[in-house]
């Protein structure tokens, strides 16, 4: 499933050399030039602002949870068949850095990118970004795979993800030819 409308690859400055560089790792791995983050678009709803006028905090990260869930969407993996797997993903630490008032109206859009290591964590770095480049908020999180069974993180969400997504490149995965290829030293 590739992204739609209102999920798209976009090229989003900002969020950070983490973002970049994860994406960059990914589009070598996949033998392209260039990638830009998953990014999904929202607008902001009058209900979801503060006595202020601005955003409440506590949407950013809704919308960051949105766009998580949009990317493992758009890679192929359901949330049902996670369950039905006996996995979920969990987020252990969120670091939110508010740059920008967000008001009623304001159009965003929220990138997201999986950076992976060696470990049964992995970070998520995303970016609130305005219409016209603005940098509303930077979300970076930690996060792992459950298994819901033992109650535990997985040793190696990485596979995990890779054998649940039906385009693991969407997240900064090798698939399984580029595995084979050589490309990746894990299998």
């Amino acid at each position: 499933m590739r992204p739609g409308a209102s999920e798209r690859r976009t090229g989003l400055r900002g969020a950070g050399e983490i973002v970049a560089e994860a994406a960059q790792t990914a589009d070598t791995a996949a033998g392209t030039d260039a990638a830009e983050p998953f990014a999904v678009g929202i607008t902001v709803r009058g209900y979801e602002t503060d006595t202020q006028g601005h955003l409440n905090q506590s949407v950013y990260l809704q919308y960051a949870e949105h766009a998580r869930w949009s990317l493992l969407q758009a890679s192929g993996i359901r949330q049902s068949t996670m369950v039905d797997r006996r996995v979920g993903p969990v987020t252990v630490e969120t670091t939110i850095r508010y740059r920008r008032e967000l008001r009623a109206g304001d159009e965003v859009e929220v990138s997201c990118a999986f950076v992976w290591g060696e470990g049964k964590t992995f970070r998520i770095e995303q970016t609130v970004r305005k219409t016209d480049g603005t940098v509303a908020a930077e979300v970076s999180a930690v996060g792992g795979l459950l298994d819901l069974t033992e109650r535990k993180l997985l040793k190696d969400p990485r596979a995990a993800f890779r054998d649940l997504a039906d385009d693991p490149s969407l997240l900064g995965l090798p698939t399984a030819d580029e595995r084979v290829g050589g490309l990746s030293g894990v299998r």
